[in-house]
């Protein structure tokens, strides 16, 4: 019944001569790079408390979310059916198992959770709402992923959520557990990162060549359960050494923070081909979700506190 969906949809996207495609591609393409910019400006500026709290929901539904795919092992839909051509370019965005989808779980922990920040502010909360909607559904109608894969994806993203907010109320009860809790979560990430990198991979082929490469399978592992041990890091440089309050929505904060979005935009957009050629696929992953988080976390904050004391 997926692939027969998938199908359908491949259909309706010839029959149409593709006119919704670059419309599906560039939504899909924002929820994976630069959708993270709406924490960043709502940790730097709005509250730091909310920002830090989506930051931390989207790596601990990443960390899930890869552990899944790395355990599921389920081939893309195309490698399961050769009939389904998926659109455009979305098959280089594509990279990873198909079970569950990470741009499904990332869409609906950022603009999810921002949606919870803002549910009195109606037609905010629903567009919130109808973006990481329309994102799920670009993925299955771009052909990259089945309806499950979504809808496992999106679940995941709530669980993060969840966890998140129970995580966030029990340091507000009790402030000095916040490093406790934070070294557990790192010594689970730092296990999941060791089992997804050592497990058995299938090694199935056609033709002698091998379907899928376990190798390329696991950079989602340093990437995502890598980035949740990078922002706990961060997390703890920020609390210990920047001590960083958010500006606040007046003119002087607002027009900082949007300008630090420059950076972390170009450098969501180029820095990960430049590491990479400097190391390998894997560690490069690691370095780029540490830059990021260093930048957002970190490094962005200690020009505010200069600029806006």
């Amino acid at each position: 019944m997926d692939i027969t969906y998938l199908l359908w949809l491949q259909d309706f996207r010839i029959s149409i001569n593709d006119a919704l495609t670059p419309f599906m591609e560039a939504i899909s393409f924002f929820a994976i790079n630069y959708i993270l910019l709406l924490p960043a400006f709502i940790y730097w500026c709005v509250s730091k408390r909310k920002g830090l709290f989506i930051l931390f929901a989207l790596r601990i539904a990443q960390t899930i979310n890869a552990t899944v795919k790395l355990i599921a092992c389920v081939y893309r839909p195309w490698v399961r059916d050769a009939r389904v051509i998926p659109a455009g370019d979305a098959i280089t965005t594509a990279t990873g198992y198909s079970f569950p989808s990470g741009h499904s779980a990332m869409s609906v922990v950022i603009c999810g959770g921002i949606a919870m920040f803002t549910r009195k502010i109606k037609w905010l909360c629903s567009l919130c709402i109808l973006t990481f909607l329309t994102v799920m559904f670009s993925r299955n109608y771009l052909g990259v992923h089945t309806p499950q894969d979504v809808i496992v994806g999106f679940l995941i993203g709530l669980l993060g959520l969840y966890l998140a907010n129970l995580m966030f109320k029990y340091i507000e009860r009790s402030p000095d557990s916040e490093n406790k809790i934070l070294a557990i979560e790192f010594l689970i990430a730092l296990a999941l990162f060791v089992y997804t990198n050592l497990k058995s991979y299938p090694m199935d082929k056609v033709n002698g060549q091998l379907l899928v490469d376990p190798n390329k399978m696991t950079v989602d592992s340093w990437g995502q359960i890598g980035g949740l041990m990078v922002l706990i890091l961060a997390r703890l440089v920020e609390k210990y050494f920047v001590k960083f309050s958010h500006t606040g929505l007046n003119f002087k904060g607002v027009m900082l923070s949007l300008i630090g979005l420059i950076p972390l935009a170009f450098m969501i957009y180029g820095l990960k081909p430049i590491i990479v050629s400097f190391t390998n696929a894997h560690l490069g992953r690691l370095l780029y979700e540490a830059c990021l988080t260093f930048y957002i976390i970190v490094i962005w904050p200690l020009v505010l506190k200069l600029f806006c004391k």
